[in-house]
């Protein structure tokens, strides 16, 4: 028995797939950790495979690479160094794998623990692709008893008075968690539930990067068991943290360490954005990205992320003007480019758009223009990155909010066009809000220039697509305080009717509202991903049908009708 403990926390982004490359980065945290002296590393929530690993574990030669590397990990820890804790897929016979945490010491496999509780919600459809573990007993490391529940299992009392009961003596919590809005606040409580009920301490380990439209914060911590949090690691990068330990009495107590501070509000955010943009591209191995300057605030602050996350040498910003492109726009757009150091051009759509209407004139005689001839405009310009990205190999940046997605106020195949959108989960009035943060701070990581990077005139100039005359955003929508107030109430709350009326809502536009968020379904199944960031983005998170006849706003208007 010792009375003494030196635990690294490796919080690492590992690559989906990439098992060798995961391998390293396991490798180069346990030497790291090997040089301060650890006992034992402790990585996230399946780490060799990558998290969330979806229906690549449906490959029996995926699981075979996973195998071959926990065992090579394991003949690691012959050399006398620091034990592994670490997460991977496991096979026990039976037709699914386990979501396990893997001991490794001494040269060997030491014992394993699985997953129980599998989160079938949200982003995760672990009951896919895993076989539930039992209720876990405690891990012997070098006689202590670790108790080690996998990410979910946290969530949940019976698997902490499992482990408490058996005689656990340190909670270890392997993570895959990841970010959105407030989940900070919510990992801590659910610490503060799970250290109270058991009279442990505990050690909660995330993995950090993005995957797809996830991203991972990161922001390991220890908790001891009088809810201080001696030791909290730094959000959005890659870190192994030293944590030493003793043993009082019969409980271990964790000593101070690094307590980095997390960014909280719009500074989390933007760091998710950057983050996220960041990991697919560099994964995606793409040399940049190329996008549409329009010289609005969705483009501008599109940009900024793009050149805070990757350089400005890697942003090829990309003005198409048209007869209706107003000359403030042209100006803002370059000012906005010049500012962020980006690269900066200007390719006219008159000679394409002319051209499409030309061929079509035949096909549309007797007919006014409508919003076929907008929507050729944002056609020809979607036509135009494209051919850029094909030729230089950058890929498309797409530039449209949450807001517009929500009711459809994007065109297929033209300014919906692109390989990743940044802004896909964020609401119009919140890229105001970031947009004004952006230019008074310098986010942390940011690779861009200083302060004030998107033209103060293109935070305050009304918003318009510029597909017509004098056209604004609010010609065809309510302000966008009160827009994105419904879109809160109807996606992320699954409000009724009423409940939005009461709060103040004309019954109309909330009415009209919930019709456009409907009917632009079979939009957003085309759209590319992007960044998570709220409780319920569209693709993972919120999975509605495209044929859907429901409508609420009607039903409780008919039923009033009725009643009066």
């Amino acid at each position: 028995m010792t009375d003494t403990l030196t635990i690294a926390l490796a919080q690492l982004n590992p690559t989906l797939g990439d098992v060798s490359g995961n391998v390293a980065k396991i490798r180069a945290a346990r030497a790291q950790a090997a040089a301060s002296g650890a006992d034992l590393v402790i990585y996230a929530e399946l780490v060799v495979n990558g998290y969330p690993p979806e229906d690549l574990m449906l490959k029996p030669a995926f699981q075979d690479v996973v195998d071959d590397a926990v065992r090579e990990l394991a003949q690691d820890t012959a050399d006398g160094g620091p034990a592994m804790l670490i997460g991977a897929s496991w096979r026990e016979g039976g037709a699914k794998p386990f979501n396990a945490a893997i001991l490794l010491d001494g040269g060997e496999i030491v014992a394993r623990r699985y997953k129980h509780h599998l989160p079938n919600y949200g982003v995760f459809d672990e009951v896919r692709i895993f076989a539930p573990g039992p209720l876990p007993g405690p891990m012997n490391f070098r006689g202590v008893r670790l108790g080690v529940m996998v990410c979910e299992d946290m969530w949940f009392p019976d698997v902490t008075e499992c482990l408490q009961e058996t005689g656990a003596e340190i909670l270890v919590v392997p993570n895959g968690s990841p970010y959105e809005i407030g989940k900070v606040d919510l990992r801590t409580q659910l610490a503060v539930q799970r250290v109270s009920e058991s009279g442990l301490p505990l050690i909660y380990v995330n993995q950090v990067g993005g995957q797809d439209e996830i991203v991972f914060d990161g922001i390991s911590f220890v908790m001891n068991t009088d809810h201080k949090v001696p030791v909290r690691m730094t959000g959005w990068r890659e870190s192994v943290t030293i944590t030493r330990w003793r043993r009082d009495g019969a409980a271990w107590h964790c000593d101070d360490g690094e307590k980095a501070r997390y960014p909280e509000g719009l500074e989390e955010i933007y760091s998710a954005m950057m983050l996220g943009l960041r990991d697919y591209v560099d994964k995606n191995r793409f040399p940049g990205v190329v996008l549409g300057m329009s010289g609005g605030i969705d483009s501008a602050l599109s940009a900024a992320v793009a050149v805070d996350a990757l350089g400005a040498d890697r942003v090829r910003c990309v003005m198409m003007p048209y007869r209706y492109t107003s000359s403030e726009s042209v100006r803002d757009a370059e000012a906005c480019s010049r500012a962020l150091g980006a690269a900066h051009e200007v390719i006219p759509i008159e000679p394409a758009v002319s051209g499409f209407l030309d061929m079509l004139a035949p096909a549309f005689a007797g007919r006014d223009p409508d919003t076929t001839e907008e929507n050729l405009q944002a056609r020809a310009r979607g036509i135009t990155l494209m051919a850029l990205s094909n030729k230089f190999g950058h890929m498309v940046l797409t530039t449209g909010n949450k807001s517009e997605m929500s009711v459809g106020y994007a065109t297929l195949y033209g300014d919906m066009c692109g390989g990743y959108s940044v802004l896909k989960d964020v609401y119009k009035t919140t890229v105001f809000e970031l947009s004004r943060w952006r230019n008074a701070h310098v986010p942390d990581g940011a690779l861009g220039p200083g302060q004030v990077v998107i033209p103060e005139n293109i935070i305050t100039r009304p918003p318009s697509a510029e597909l017509r005359e004098n056209q604004t955003d609010q010609d065809n929508l309510p302000p966008y305080d009160v827009l994105d107030d419904i879109l809160e109430c109807l996606i992320e709350n699954e409000m009724t009717f009423q409940e939005i009326v009461a709060r103040g809502h004309d019954p109309a536009v909330v009415q009209r509202i919930e019709h456009l968020l409907y009917i632009a379904e079979y939009k957003r199944r085309q759209a590319p991903p992007g960044v998570k960031i709220t409780r319920r983005n569209f693709g993972r998170d919120r999975r509605y049908p495209i044929t859907n006849g429901f409508r609420n706003a009607r039903s409780a208007t008919r039923k009033r009708e009725f009643n009066e």
